[in-house]
This record gives C-alpha cells, structure tokens and sequence, in this order.
C-alpha cells in the first residue's frame, strides 16, 4: 500500500471544459489542499461537461483504474436542469454516506440561503470517498473547511493511506484507538 493520497478532482461544467471560461474550480481544490495535507499527495484532474454518463465514466475510471482515495466533484449539483452530478455520483455508488451532503449543506447555510437547493453527496465506491462540492472557489473552500476533518479516518476506514493535515490550517479528527504515535 502507498503512503501517498491518490486525489481525483473532477470540475464539471459545460462552459468551463467548452472553453466559454476559465475553470475555477480545479485550481481552488489544488490550493486548499496544497494548504491543508502535510502528508504526500497527488492529483488527477479532469474537465468535463455535465453530462451523466461522462460523470459516471469518470467517476469508475477514477475510482476503479485509477485506484484514487478520494474523488472530488465541483459544480453540478444544484436543482438545474442540466445539474447531474448527485445522479451520476449514485449511480456508480456502493455505499450512501448521508452525513457529508448533511454537513456540506449546513456549512453553506451559514454563508447563503441558497445551500437548500444543494444536492451534495458523500459515498463510498470499492475504497474511494466521493464527494460533490459546490463549483465556485469560495464556496468549494468553505465546504471543505467544513468538512474535512472526518476525510481522513473515512480514509482509513477504506483502506487509503494515513492522511494528515497542518494544525494551523485545519485539525483532522481520528478517534484515539485510530491515531498515530509522533
């Protein structure tokens, strides 16, 4: 096993991965994490339309080739019509981890009266944690603020590699029995 976190991160838009615009969503991820692991990592970014059976594709490439710990989405998940991304994320899901849309919709609450209308989701596909983020930097660092703290253990719990974070940027929370001695 590696001791490095394998990252998908997937902005999904048809304006950005058309050109219209510069996606903003793939180097806000970027960032954060850059910010926030002290442990190794990499990244595979994708740029993709809203389009379910890409998304889906996507997601098992990601997950079952190339054996990412954890895959992010941005964007897609509001109640548009072309916002597809909760379905595609189920779609290839094994198991609903409920508490991650949850807490991603009550960290947003505190910023917007809109987050009601996200439709952000936590699963779990073979041993990647999947989760869908909002598309716009500010609110795709607010979330991740918000939650990941638990991403780590989830990690563990799957089989992924020892994550851990800079205090001074965030505290990943693991129950003792499950923590590492310095």
């Amino acid at each position: 096993m590696t001791n490095t976190l394998k990252i998908g991160l997937i902005s999904i838009s048809d304006r950005a991965s058309s050109g219209v615009y510069q996606d903003a969503g793939l180097p806000a991820l970027h960032e954060w994490f850059t910010q926030t692991l002290t442990s190794p990592w990499q990244s595979i970014t994708r740029l993709i339309p809203d389009e379910q059976p890409m998304i889906e594709a996507i997601l098992i490439e990601l997950a079952d080739q190339e054996k990412c710990h954890l895959i992010l989405t941005t964007g897609g998940t509001g109640p548009a019509l072309r916002d597809v991304t909760p379905e595609a994320t189920l779609a290839v899901a094994h198991k609903v981890l409920p508490g991650f849309g949850e807490q991603m919709r009550a960290v947003s609450l505190r910023y917007v009266p809109t987050a009601i209308l996200s439709r952000q989701l936590g699963v779990i596909r073979g041993q990647s944690l999947i989760l869908n983020l909002p598309g716009q930097p500010k609110a795709i660092k607010e979330t991740l603020d918000g939650i990941f703290a638990a991403v780590p253990y989830c990690i563990d719990l799957i089989g992924g590699p020892y994550i851990e974070t800079n205090p001074e940027v965030l505290t990943s929370f693991r129950p003792k029995s499950a923590q590492r001695q310095k």
